[in-house]
């Protein structure tokens, strides 16, 4: 962002021909069993968790088309067939600080981003609530606290709109007591995969649920990533490669521990990596990476198939050396965003950081594979917040972001902008004002981008619709 002044607007011509040749394959050439709309279903936009999608975001001329007060911050918005925004929130009470309760999904209004129904859903672990997905009959699919994955249907009804569980399939037998599902997934086949905060690992085929617990002493603090032949598991010790056997249980074809570091660092969930998984590669799923823990972390890139390390390195080098963001794909590169030091909400932590705080400097990278290994193709100061999304359609990596280290280093206080960046130069080329912290604090939570470009966003006070 150097040289340019924030709340202005400044295009830089993409290169077609050089992102023709980085884009490799469409992570979602076609509609999977069980699976939403290809881009809007899923909240790291595909079954790869690429992050990437072939839609165009709001990009030059984007302004906030609407906005409401939902009543808490929200994780995970999704886009129906039927184009209505249905999203998974949080609800709070209270003031200085706010008391959260318990989650919720919501229906909001496709044009005046107003909520139209809500539904409360039985209280379980943070990550339950925030990781769900859209199903082929846009309904949310969702554990909640009652031991329970259900689906959540909308429908209008003469007194207005409504949402109600359509079904609900039991899986406490497969969780032990004190224990919760974090993350559950489609793997494109009909199965439904799920993970637990102590390690259970479970798939759920009609109404078969069968499931395996990780070595004790590991936990799971990020979403599961999936695709036709299996899942990509990370605690905070290892990284799985799994596959489900006739019976649906979930068998282990390889581990690799990672360095979890020293301590959960400040801008992080948990202590040990802070990404979900991402396949990525010329083959859609060829490579699988993660960041891990270590004092610099670093990129790890593995074969897909045998577990091998492709190739290492430090994943960051002017940037914070942290990150709770999953990386996003496109054929063999990775954009990596750091976190480090960004003042996580309460209740959202587990344990102390080291050090206990730290300032947010942000940055970005892209790192390619390729033939001879690891390659950094630019890093810039760009301090996103939220959870961007690359966009191939256009070549843009959009999201919210607070501005330039001058503005200041709280993620407490200061402007909030609409930001596009250069997914080839690393150029930032948007930038539009769109909301003031502490009111619009983002909270590293994701957005959505619908087939009309407009970006779907929480912070923590509004439901932001940002649009051309």
């Amino acid at each position: 962002m150097s040289g340019r002044r924030m709340g202005t607007i400044a295009v830089v011509a993409v290169s077609l021909v050089a992102m023709a040749g980085a884009a490799g394959a469409d992570p979602e050439s076609e509609r999977l069993p069980d699976l939403g709309p290809t881009d809007t279903a899923l909240m790291h936009s595909d079954l790869y968790s690429t992050n990437s999608i072939g839609l165009a975001g709001p990009g030059p001329g984007a302004r906030v088309l609407a906005s409401s007060n939902p009543g808490g911050p929200c994780a995970a918005p999704f886009i129906g067939s039927d184009s209505m925004p249905v999203v998974l929130c949080t609800n709070y009470i209270g003031l200085n600080p706010p008391t959260v309760i318990a989650p919720m999904v919501k229906l909001f209004d496709p044009v005046t981003a107003q909520p139209l129904a809500e539904l409360q859903l039985t209280k379980g672990s943070l990550l339950g609530s925030a990781y769900g997905y859209l199903d082929d009959r846009d309904r949310v699919v969702v554990a909640d606290g009652s031991g329970a994955v259900v689906r959540v249907a909308h429908r209008r009804t003469a007194s207005g709109w409504e949402l109600y569980i359509d079904e609900r399939i039991d899986v406490r037998s497969a969780v032990p007591d004190g224990d919760s599902i974090t993350a559950i997934g489609p793997d494109g086949r009909g199965r439904i995969w799920f993970s637990t905060s102590g390690g259970v690992i479970g798939t759920i085929d009609g109404e078969r649920v069968a499931s395996t617990h990780l070595p004790a002493g590991e936990r799971i603090a990020n979403g599961l990533t999936l695709r036709p032949e299996g899942a990509s598991v990370l605690t905070d010790h290892a990284l799985y490669e799994m596959t489900a056997g006739p019976d649906g249980m979930p068998n282990t074809v390889w581990r690799n521990e990672y360095d979890r570091g020293a301590a959960r660092k400040p801008g992080q969930v948990s202590w040990g990596s802070g990404t979900t998984p991402v396949y990525f590669g010329g083959t859609v799923d060829e490579y699988v990476a993660i960041i891990d823990n270590a004092e610099r972390p670093n990129v790890l890139v593995y074969n897909t198939v045998d577990g091998s390390l492709r190739c290492r390195m430090p994943a960051f080098e002017t940037s914070g050396q942290g990150t709770e963001n999953a990386p996003m794909a496109w054929g063999s590169s990775l954009v990596i965003g750091s976190t480090y030091g960004y003042e996580m909400p309460p209740g959202s932590t587990e344990g102390p950081s080291v050090p206990a705080t730290a300032p947010f400097i942000g940055g970005m990278t892209r790192i390619d594979v390729t033939a001879d290994g690891c390659h950094r193709v630019w890093e810039n100061q760009d301090r996103y917040a939220n959870l961007p999304h690359l966009s191939r359609a256009d070549g843009l990596v959009h999201g919210l972001a607070y501005g330039p280290a001058a503005e200041g280093l709280s993620t407490k206080s200061g402007p909030v902008y609409y930001a596009a960046t250069d997914f080839e130069t690393g150029a930032r080329v948007v930038t539009v004002p769109v909301g003031t912290a502490p009111h619009d604090e983002l909270m590293l939570l994701t957005g959505v981008i619908g087939p009309d470009g407009t970006l779907w966003q929480s912070t923590r006070g509004r439901m932001l619709a940002i649009g051309r």
